[in-house]
């Protein structure tokens, strides 16, 4: 893999950072969330954060 340059890092920096802040607020939401549909989707989207972020951190 060729180098990656101090742009795409601070890029990778923030997306990561976002994905993890999705996945803390959507794990919250799921476990305050009173119906059982509303607390999957909430989960769904936690794992799906996880997943993205996850994949971003092989590139680094």
């Amino acid at each position: 893999m060729s180098e990656i340059s101090i742009l795409d890092l601070q890029n990778l920096r923030h997306l990561i950072g976002g994905y993890s802040t999705t996945h803390c607020k959507m794990t919250e939401y799921a476990s305050q969330a009173q119906d059982a549909q509303v607390k999957q989707l909430f989960q769904q989207a936690a794992d799906s954060a996880m997943k993205n972020k996850q994949e971003l951190m092989k590139f680094l």
